[in-house]
């Protein structure tokens, strides 16, 4: 069998989910929209089921399944609805809907709801990819406070940069949301993972989450504070010793400088492993760090082994404990959200 793992500590998610609710306060969604990042929603959702305070994805199919495998926790859809039809689920499912544009708001009154709906209306603070505009969000909000079919209201917005501490925009949207708030009641929610972790101001009613669950710091590096819930690993299943000024891989972008040991291993783009994470993307070897030389392929890759002791079986971990997913992430020049996202083709194994 080929040996790609991606081992789920579910006890790290655990760890992860108190940690924050601790540092944000009040109530949390755990956010496992997307497959639970990569990590596997329904299996994420039952070993956080009796601590969360409730679940956020994007789509109702999402949600549909968490509520067919025995999921009962209020999930949020982010959102909200892509058809009016799909506010009938929402009805039957138990879910609550994000309502961030006109059409979403007039299709969710004219529902004949069935149940009171908790409704998440969001504002555009500042981010201006959806949500009403802070002029019109009063009058959004009345609307739904006048429908009978409305239990609750939560008022909530997306931050743009909270990832960035030195960026000032994320206090501008603090207080655009809090100016368009003045005599609206109800809960509220801004902060995301980062905001959470840096943005005092940001922490309200509810909090948001994603990254950070994952054990992955949204601004870099690492977190002392979060244990990774991933390790993705594989092993060695090949070996060479090449000559100084020989090439490896497509395009013979890599020659080695010396003599060089060589391990082959079983990941590659096709799994989701990031192709410009090539020549210098970190590994580590039996626990001990090294690198991945030349490019990687559809299916494999080439990686440096110590000159004497690593060989054929020998782990590789692509991250996890020893190499920090932004590493690699950095390498490419991507984001650890799309790393963890494009997992694919390898075996998922979970433990408590």
């Amino acid at each position: 069998m080929r040996p790609l793992n991606a081992r789920i500590r579910l006890d790290h998610l655990r760890h992860n989910y108190q940690t924050l609710k601790q540092i944000h306060g009040g109530k949390l969604l755990a956010v496992i929209k997307a497959n639970a990042y990569g990590h596997g929603a329904v299996r994420c959702a039952h070993a956080l089921s009796d601590l969360a305070d409730g679940f956020a994805v994007a789509t109702i199919d999402e949600a549909i399944s968490l509520r067919e495998n025995g999921i009962s926790n209020p999930i949020v859809l982010l959102e909200g609805v892509f058809e009016v039809g799909e506010y009938e689920a929402v009805d039957r499912y138990g879910l609550w809907p994000a309502v961030g544009s006109q059409w979403q708001l007039e299709s969710l009154l004219a529902h004949p709801w069935q149940n009171p709906v908790t409704v998440w209306l969001k504002m555009d603070s500042g981010m201006h990819r959806a949500g009403f505009f802070p002029h019109n969000y009063a009058a959004a909000y009345t609307a739904l406070q006048q429908s009978p079919a409305v239990a609750n209201i939560v008022k909530f917005s997306h931050f743009a940069c909270a990832d960035e501490p030195d960026n000032g925009m994320t206090e501008m949207q603090i207080e655009t949301f809090d100016l368009a708030c003045e005599g609206l009641v109800g809960e509220e929610s801004l902060a995301n993972s980062a905001a959470m972790l840096n943005i005092p101001a940001a922490r309200r009613d509810w909090g948001r989450a994603g990254l950070a669950l994952y054990g992955i710091s949204p601004f870099g590096g690492t977190d002392p504070r979060l244990k990774p819930v991933m390790r993705l690993t594989t092993r060695v299943f090949g070996e060479r010793v090449l000559q100084p000024h020989s090439p490896i891989g497509y395009g013979a972008t890599f020659y080695t400088s010396k003599s060089t040991r060589v391990g082959l291993i079983a990941c590659g783009y096709a799994d989701g492993y990031p192709r410009l994470a090539s020549t210098g993307s970190p590994v580590a070897v039996e626990g001990k760090r090294s690198r991945v030389i030349g490019r990687v392929s559809m299916d494999m890759m080439t990686i440096e082994l110590d000159p004497a002791q690593e060989g054929l079986g020998s782990e590789v971990e692509l991250w996890g404990d020893t190499v920090n997913i932004n590493e690699v992430a950095e390498a490419a020049g991507t984001i650890a959200y799309e790393l963890l996202c494009n997992v694919k083709r390898t075996k998922f194994t979970y433990s408590e």
